[in-house]
């Protein structure tokens, strides 16, 4: 696998697991409500837009990772 495809997994798992457990604390961490659903629904939307901004990030930024900030020159 490419190291951009596995740095985006790694990015939009992460997104994605830290807006979901911020929704599960917020609402009081019911895993068998329905809003717990909402919220795993829910926390699909950053995660979804955390892939686009690395699909952005490999055109803009240091080519070998999916960040915008260019790596720094030594």
């Amino acid at each position: 696998m490419s190291r951009l495809i596995l740095d985006t997994v790694e990015r939009v798992v992460g997104t994605y697991a830290v807006a979901f457990l911020g929704l599960l604390l917020a609402d009081g961490f019911d895993l068998t409500s329905v809003s717990s659903l909402k919220a795993a629904a829910i926390a699909a939307i950053p995660a979804g837009l955390s892939v686009l901004k690395a699909a952005v990030g490999t055109l803009i930024g240091d080519k070998t990772t999916v960040g915008w900030v260019a790596k720094p020159r030594v």
